[in-house]
């Protein structure tokens, strides 16, 4: 008789646990309700700095707390106000974004990571129509020229073939304390003028080395470019001597001689 009040009375105490502890924990949770999660800038003029603050309310109970906050690409930043936000109070999500470099149609995500029962990570977007305006742009042939071999003492030179795709002049400066330049072939006089969707030929010419072995240098080529206002060329060469040139051609002279 004691056991069966024994197990009754322990059948009612579990059955008020499995009752109301979960009633319990269940009405204990934060929810996060945004005024939008999505927000359209329209048209902007490209190089602004665009932000706009998401705003929101935790709806629950319990208290909201905000994770991480991290965006789509390094262009975008985005921070909350509070890591943690009681029931019923409003937070913010500021978020910004760099349009320099940018143009036509842009989208960016910001994604924030919570203890929101029905969406623990949540997607917002940022969108613009950037509009370019009138501006020289910069393109070369080549950023990485390899000359192969090089004889000692000897000077050695490479072309590239620098345009202009943009609307407006482009304009170029290159400094070089031991490269001479040559446009059209003549010494060029800088800045050097490019006409919109024009190129121009520019030949490097590097000095004779006395070292021996692998030699690497760099162009810096600036112009008025707002996007890419700085650009380097790098032109590497072995440089070797006439003997080590003569031992060349006669171990493999003869076997190139037999192949052709």
């Amino acid at each position: 008789m004691r056991n069966k009040k024994t197990w009754v009375l322990t059948a009612v105490i579990l059955g008020v646990i499995g009752i109301v502890l979960p009633a319990s924990a269940a009405g204990k949770q934060a929810r996060a309700k945004f005024k939008e999660e999505a927000w359209d800038f329209g048209k902007v003029k490209q190089g602004e700095i665009l932000t706009h603050e998401f705003v929101f309310t935790n709806e629950g109970d319990a208290p909201l707390v905000i994770e991480k906050v991290a965006t789509s690409c390094g262009c975008a930043a985005a921070l909350a106000s509070e890591e943690k936000i009681g029931p019923g109070k409003p937070g913010r999500i500021k978020a910004s974004f760099d349009s320099r470099g940018y143009s036509g149609t842009i989208v960016k995500y910001v994604y924030v990571e919570s203890n929101d029962a029905g969406a623990s990570r949540r997607e917002l977007s940022l969108r613009a129509e950037i509009e370019v305006p009138p501006q020289p742009r910069i393109e070369l042939s080549a950023y990485n020229i390899d000359l192969g071999l090089s004889l000692e003492g000897e000077e050695a030179s490479t072309r590239v073939a620098i345009k202009n795709p943009g609307e407006l002049e482009l304009s170029i400066e290159i400094a070089h304390p031991e490269f001479k330049f040559l446009a059209n072939g003549k010494p060029a006089v800088f800045p050097l003028k490019i006409a919109a969707g024009k190129e121009l030929g520019l030949e490097v010419r590097l000095p004779s080395q006395n070292k021996i072995g692998t030699l690497r240098d760099y162009v810096l080529i600036k112009s008025n470019d707002p996007v890419r206002s700085t650009l380097s060329i790098y032109i590497s060469r072995y440089v070797i001597t006439r003997e080590a040139l003569r031992e060349l051609f006669k171990k493999y002279g003869k076997l190139l001689e037999e192949k052709e």
